[in-house]
């Protein structure tokens, strides 16, 4: 792993939903490795029907990062849905009857994404590569929903050193695993910015059954405000990723 692929990602809203609501669907604050996985494998072509898309990211090999860059805003849409069981053929715009449901949604959400794999001539590497430097998805990228389309930039491919932990505490400009982070004052806390934590499934199998859950640690933007970094001792190493203008970020993988 020498080298990894850096794009932005962005739309007017975006709803990643929690999978334990019912009536009133309320959405992670962040998107999960899982809907990244998804939003990668629309921009390559991966086919979605059978799942088997969710075979090319183990988390052993396909490495995932996230970077928050517009604050984390809520708003709560009202939807119509209609049965789609029953309303079948040229009469389903005549239906009448329809369940009116609240959906909260995530407004005017900005990503940085990291991508890289333990080999790069891996055919998703090379794929996502070609495709975003070409601007061209397969399918439709999406923040969640399908209706919630996203436009995306290639920030480009950069060099990345894997550096260990060190007993000091680094700044990392990426959302955290906590499972990475010190349990011995492993945070510190700044007093601008607000630090959250919410556990989030990280890994499917074919089944769509979560193999894996974290407990990911973020600070949310102040508005009008540049992202802040989270200073953080870790117990496992963590990536430094060179741009050419000589800015450096210090990332952590969601695994």
């Amino acid at each position: 792993m020498n080298k990894l692929l850096v794009f932005d990602v962005w739309g007017d809203y975006a709803h990643f939903r929690r999978f334990y609501t019912t009536t009133s669907p309320l959405s992670f604050p962040i998107p999960p490795r899982t809907a990244l996985c998804g939003l990668i494998g629309a921009v390559i072509g991966l086919e979605k029907e059978k799942n088997d898309y969710l075979n090319y990211f183990p988390t052993d090999s396909a490495f995932i990062g996230l970077k928050l860059i517009n604050p984390i805003k809520k708003t709560v849409i009202a939807e119509n849905l209609i049965d789609t069981k029953t309303a079948r053929g040229p009469g389903m715009n005549l239906i009448a009857n329809r369940t009116q449901i609240r959906f909260e949604f995530l407004k005017d959400q900005k990503y940085r994404i990291y991508f890289c794999c333990s080999n790069e001539v891996d055919i998703v590497y090379q794929k996502l590569k070609y495709n975003l430097n070409q601007h061209k998805a397969v399918y439709t990228p999406c923040l969640g929903l399908s209706e919630n389309i996203a436009n995306f930039k290639f920030i480009g491919e950069f060099k990345i050193d894997i550096l260990p932990c060190k007993d000091d505490y680094i700044s990392i400009d990426t959302v955290l695993p906590l499972q990475k982070i010190s349990k011995k004052d492993g945070i510190m806390f700044e007093r601008e910015g607000e630090y959250f934590s919410i556990r989030m499934p990280v890994e499917l199998n074919t089944k769509r059954v979560v193999t894996k859950y974290r407990d990911i640690i973020y600070r949310n933007i102040i508005p009008d405000c540049s992202p802040r970094p989270i200073r953080a001792k870790l117990i496992e190493s963590y990536g430094n990723v060179k741009y050419p203008n000589g800015r450096r970020e210090n990332i952590v993988f969601i695994d």
